[in-house]
């Protein structure tokens, strides 16, 4: 009993250190936020521009593809916010000077990494909730057959699968200090490809639409567009949600004994310095 609480207390312990983060730099906050905002925004006026460039107003339905965009870059955005807290959990404490003292404290991993993502989590959706508000201001949106419910349900399932990714790949900067930070990049950047956050992914070639198949974020786009753009019942969205709930009790406990790993490794090897 007396150890579930110590481990709730660190657990707590580390979502605090990062909210402690977020208002410390609410600068640095402002300026992702506003970046988000107006990077969502361009995306989604694509869709307008498609039906203005070819002058095909019935042909192209404008307006669905506004929405088809913006839900595109908000899951998105909800993803990668959890996929770069959690990469940058070495990055973090390296940049705060305090590597040494978190990794070789008396703390189980896992409970260090529950705090993390529960942190990941949470402020994701707030953050993702801001961009989406400042969304349907300049958007007309008509959300009103939309399953909102089924949506959330299907972006919560499916950060688990994100998360146990995201875990495996915050080795990165554990082993190459100097550039590890920016190896995580071309993980993501190679999800965003063939995940179809964009487009769908039968226009990419079969080499890609088959590493789209194995993407979770491939599963979590399709059920969030059609639980808003369709309002198909929760029920009816399992099709998308039993993949990832499968792939984040594969990826979790996976990206944790690889984490044990490297972390092992960088002990012996004196790669835990303060400055990559």
């Amino acid at each position: 009993m007396t150890t579930s609480i110590q481990n709730i207390q660190a657990m707590y312990a580390f979502i605090e250190r990062n909210a402690n983060l977020v208002k410390r730099y609410w600068g640095w906050e402002l300026v992702w936020m506003i970046y988000s905002i107006a990077n969502s925004l361009s995306v989604s006026f694509i869709g307008l521009g498609m039906e203005a460039l070819t002058g095909q107003e019935a042909a192209i339905d404008g307006s669905f593809l506004v929405l088809y965009l913006v839900i595109g870059t908000l899951v998105w955005r909800y993803l990668t916010t959890i996929f770069y807290w959690i990469t940058e959990v070495i990055s973090i404490e390296r940049w705060e000077g305090t590597i040494e003292y978190t990794l070789m404290a008396p703390i189980r991993r896992g409970v260090h990494m529950a705090g993390q993502t529960i942190f990941a989590t949470v402020y994701g959706l707030i953050f993702t909730g801001v961009v989406l508000i400042a969304t349907t201001l300049i958007f007309d949106l008509d959300l009103s057959t939309a399953n909102i419910g089924g949506g959330i349900v299907m972006l919560i399932a499916g950060s688990l699968s994100f998360i146990g990714i995201s875990i495996m790949v915050s080795i990165l900067p554990l082993l190459f200090p100097e550039r590890g930070e920016q190896m995580t990049h071309i993980v993501i950047a190679i999800l965003l490809l063939v995940s179809g956050v964009y487009y769908p992914i039968e226009v990419l070639p079969n080499i890609l639409q088959k590493l789209g198949v194995v993407s979770p974020a491939t599963y979590v786009l399709n059920g969030v567009r059609e639980a808003l753009l369709d309002g198909t019942a929760t029920v009816h969205l399992w099709q998308y949600i039993w993949p990832v709930l499968i792939m984040g009790v594969i990826l979790i406990p996976a990206g944790l004994w690889v984490f044990s790993l490297a972390e092992r490794y960088a002990k012996r090897n004196g790669k835990l310095a303060r400055n990559g």
